[in-house]
């Protein structure tokens, strides 16, 4: 009989008395929408156990841990802008299959997308985890409204938290927070700085469209020979797009893969061409 051998890795969810309704709650709903999830850039689910107060989820094992610590001098720097943008489609992709309904015949809402939530693999390919708070839009509606509001701060909708409807455009805003986070390097969330100047959507909200002012917010840690101006502003502007405060006004996420697909193009064009002119190609 032949064993295969295989590393996992295992996600404990404890049920505290005060909230064991609620923490059964998330561990049934990721078993139950993990289970039926098929995307290579979704983590996959191998298996679960309920053992008394403890539930343990048995996930596939990503080498590269999550993308916060990458991007906080935790993890191995990304410091290619190429490699930024992989995990950033990645990531759209992933967003994109849940909000097209494909797995389970309606569109799942994330409801908790983050850079700690963005796993990678050892080709920094990205993979959404963590789907304890997603909801199922109910069939035929474009919001469900929910009596309390669940996610995590710095990455919230502002339109959830202040109407209680959540919608597929609240993954988008969030989507958005972390497309800040890879173009600046900043965390989402500053508690070191003053109340208004914390979150880093307001941080870089009124630089993202003007150039010069651009340059100022770009991430020192990138290699300026990985990236064009051009394309860090295409990709600045598809993030403030996604950050708007009017959901109405914000791309779909299948909108966001085709734009980060151009956005791939513009850069190795420019780069391909920028190396011509100095005769190394």
């Amino acid at each position: 009989m032949y064993l295969e051998m295989k590393v996992v890795a295992i996600k404990k969810m404890d049920l505290p008395l005060v909230k064991e309704a609620e923490g059964e709650r998330e561990f049934r709903v990721e078993v139950d929408i993990l289970s039926r999830l098929d995307h290579p850039n979704l983590v996959s689910l191998m298996g679960y156990c309920a053992d008394g107060k403890n539930r343990f989820l048995v996930y596939e094992y990503m080498p590269k841990g999550n993308l916060q610590d990458h991007l906080n001098g935790i993890g191995e720097p990304i410091t290619e802008w190429p490699l930024r943008l992989k995990v950033a489609l990645g990531s759209a992709k992933g967003l994109a299959y849940l909000h097209s309904g494909s797995a389970v015949g309606i569109p799942i809402i994330h409801r908790d997308l983050k850079s700690t939530n963005i796993l990678l693999t050892a080709n920094f390919e990205a993979k959404i985890s963590d789907f304890g708070l997603a909801k199922l839009m109910p069939e035929g509606k474009e919001a469900y409204v929910t009596a309390k509001v669940l996610g995590t701060f710095g990455y919230f909708d502002p339109e959830y938290a202040s109407t209680g409807k959540l919608t597929l455009q609240s993954d988008v805003y969030a989507f958005g927070v972390v497309l800040l986070e890879l173009l600046t390097g900043r965390r989402a969330v500053d508690l070191s700085q003053r109340p208004n100047d914390q979150s880093l959507v307001l941080q870089v909200r009124n630089t993202l469209n003007d150039r010069k002012k651009l340059r100022k917010v770009i991430d020192p840690e990138l290699s300026r020979n990985s990236y064009t101006l051009e394309s860090v502003a295409m990709f600045a502007n598809l993030a403030s797009r996604c950050v708007r405060p009017d959901s109405t006004e914000r791309p779909s996420m299948e909108e966001c893969i085709r734009e980060l697909q151009l956005i791939l193009r513009t850069n190795s064009k420019g780069l391909s061409m920028a190396l011509h002119k100095l005769g190394l190609n």
